[in-house]
C-alpha cells in the first residue's frame, strides 16, 4: 500500500503521463492537417536514431539546453524565477565568440578562457538583475524581460564591429579560431560521422552533478533552498536572504551564460545578427519544469528535448509541419503545470 501511495507521489510518473498527452494532442493536430500521426511519428524517431550521425546531432542540439535547463531549474529551488536565462546565454555566447575571434591563444588556454568569459559575463548579468531586485526593489521578471531585449540588441551591435565582422560582408561575425573550438578528436567525428560532434554534454552532464552537490550537499545550497521554501523564515534563522538572492541569480547566469559558450564553441562557431530571439532560455524553461527542477532530471529532459528539436527538423520531409513539436513540448508544460491536482484526485482516492 505504501508502494503504491509512494508511486501516485512520484512526479517522475506525472511528467511520464504528461509526455503522452503530449503526443496525443500532437497526434491530433496532425490529423486535422491531413498527416498521418504513426508516419510522422516514425519520421521523428528514425531521424533521431537510425543513425549514430543523428544521434550525435541530437545531443550537439540538446546540450546548451542542458545549460539553460539548469540555469531555470537552479533558480526555481532558489526561489527566484528566472526568465532572463536567453539573455543571459546571449552575453554568453557573444563574449566566448568575441575571445573566441580576438584572442590568439594557444588551445589548452584560448578554451577555458572563452568559457570563463561566457561564465562571467551570463553572472554579470543575472547579477545586475539580482542587485536591482534587493536593492531597489524592482520585480525580477520585468527586469529580465527587459535585459533580454538588452543582450539581443547588444549582440546584433557587437556583431557589426569592424574588429569581429565577417570580412566581405554578411550579417555574421568572423568564424572563432581553431584553438577556441571544444570539438572532439577528429577520429571519434569521423566515427560518428558528425562533424559538429563536441565536448558540451561533457560539461553539460558535470555542471549538473555539481550543482546538485552544490544545491543538495552544501551549507550555501541549504542557505539557497531555505530562502527559496520561505524567505522569512530563513530570514528568522539568521540567513541573509538579499545575499542569497544574488548568488542564486549570479550562479544561475553563468549556467546560461556557459550554454551559450558551448553554442559558439562546439556548433556554431560564430555569432549571426538576430532577426528574432533563438529561444534557448525559454526552452530552458521547458526543460527544467519537465526535470521538476532537479540538476539531474535536466540531463534527461534536455536530451528529449534537444532530440525532438532534431528529430523534428525531419518532418518537413514527410511535409509535416515542424511546429507540431512545439505543440508537443507546449502540451506537456500545460499537463505537468495541472500535474499537481490529478496527484492530488489520485492520492484521495486512494485514501477513500
Amino acid at each position: 500500500m505504501d508502494e503504491k501511495k509512494s508511486i501516485l507521489n512520484s512526479n517522475a510518473l506525472y511528467t511520464f503521463i504528461a509526455i503522452l498527452f503530449g503526443f496525443l494532442v500532437g497526434a491530433l493536430f496532425l490529423l486535422v492537417a491531413g498527416i498521418s500521426p504513426a508516419e510522422a511519428y516514425m519520421k521523428l524517431f528514425t531521424g533521431v536514431f537510425s543513425k549514430p550521425k543523428f544521434m550525435a546531432w541530437a545531443i550537439i542540439y540538446a546540450s546548451p539546453l542542458i545549460f539553460t535547463g539548469l540555469s531555470v531549474a537552479f533558480s526555481f529551488r532558489t526561489g527566484v524565477f528566472n526568465i532572463g536565462a536567453e539573455g543571459q546565454f546571449v552575453v554568453g555566447s557573444l563574449s566566448a565568440a568575441v575571445v573566441g575571434i580576438l584572442v590568439d591563444v594557444p588551445m589548452v588556454i584560448h578554451i577555458p578562457l572563452c568559457i570563463l568569459a561566457a561564465a562571467l559575463a551570463g553572472a554579470l548579468w543575472g547579477s545586475v538583475v539580482g542587485w536591482l531586485k534587493v536593492k531597489k526593489g524592482i520585480n525580477e521578471v520585468l527586469l529580465f524581460i527587459m535585459f533580454n531585449w538588452i543582450a539581443f540588441y547588444l549582440s546584433n551591435y557587437v556583431v557589426n564591429l569592424s574588429a569581429i565582422h565577417k570580412e566581405g560582408g554578411g550579417e555574421a561575425t568572423k568564424d572563432i579560431l581553431a584553438s577556441a573550438a571544444i570539438l572532439l578528436p577528429e577520429p571519434v567525428r569521423k566515427l560518428t560521422g558528425c562533424s559538429n560532434v563536441n565536448f558540451g554534454i561533457i560539461m553539460a552532464v558535470a555542471a549538473a552533478v555539481l550543482i546538485w552537490f552544490l544545491i543538495n550537499k552544501t551549507t550555501l545550497g541549504y542557505q539557497l533552498r531555505a530562502v527559496g521554501f520561505n524567505r522569512n523564515a530563513a530570514e528568522y534563522g539568521g540567513i541573509n536572504s538579499n545575499q542569497a538572492v544574488m548568488t542564486a541569480m549570479a550562479i544561475s547566469g553563468c549556467l546560461a551564460g556557459l550554454g551559450g559558450a558551448v553554442q559558439v564553441l562546439g556548433m556554431s562557431m560564430r555569432i549571426s545578427q538576430f532577426a528574432t530571439q533563438e529561444s534557448f532560455g525559454f526552452q530552458g524553461i521547458t526543460v527544467a519544469l519537465i526535470a521538476g527542477s532537479n540538476p539531474i532530471g535536466c540531463i534527461f529532459s534536455g536530451l528529449f528535448y534537444g532530440a525532438m528539436k532534431y528529430g523534428g527538423s525531419k518532418l518537413s520531409l514527410i511535409n509535416a509541419p515542424s511546429e507540431v513539436v512545439d505543440i508537443i513540448m507546449g502540451t506537456i508544460i500545460l499537463f505537468i503545470a495541472v500535474s499537481h491536482v490529478f496527484k492530488k484526485l489520485a492520492l484521495k482516492g486512494k485514501r477513500g
